[in-house]
């Protein structure tokens, strides 16, 4: 069973850190790409980072850039994403995605159309 579980959100503080953990099961995830999204109550989900399956090529969208980090760990089948100098703008439900088409690839892809295996999202909230 395709598996892909999200932890580590909660409530913080502006200024803050958070690091989110994606444990994903039941497929060969280490040779995919994977992905983070985040949707904010009344906004379309949007793309916050992506690494390849060697953990050697990122991409963050511009809003995080230089305060996220993306990483995969030894094993390949789990994926951070460390937070840090959190704003209000940031809260929202994160999502881990894995690419099945991007199969031992370095490309990395900001669309969530391309990913075909979702978690179930971890809120994060942070007050100002």
């Amino acid at each position: 069973q395709v598996q892909l579980v999200e932890s580590g959100g909660g409530l913080v503080q502006a200024g803050g850190s958070l690091r989110l953990s994606c444990a994903a099961s039941g497929r060969t995830f280490s040779s995919y790409a994977m992905g983070w999204f985040r949707q904010a109550p009344g906004k379309e989900r949007e793309f916050v980072a992506a690494v390849s399956w060697s953990g050697g090529s990122t991409y963050y969208a511009d809003s995080v850039k230089g305060r996220f980090t993306i990483s995969r760990g030894n094993a390949k089948n789990t994926v951070y994403l460390q937070m840090n100098s959190l704003k209000p703008e940031d809260t929202a439900v994160y999502y881990c995605a894995g690419d099945s088409g991007n199969y031992y690839s370095e490309y990395v892809s900001p669309g969530a159309s391309e990913y075909d295996y979702w978690g179930q999202g971890t809120q994060v909230s942070v007050s100002s």
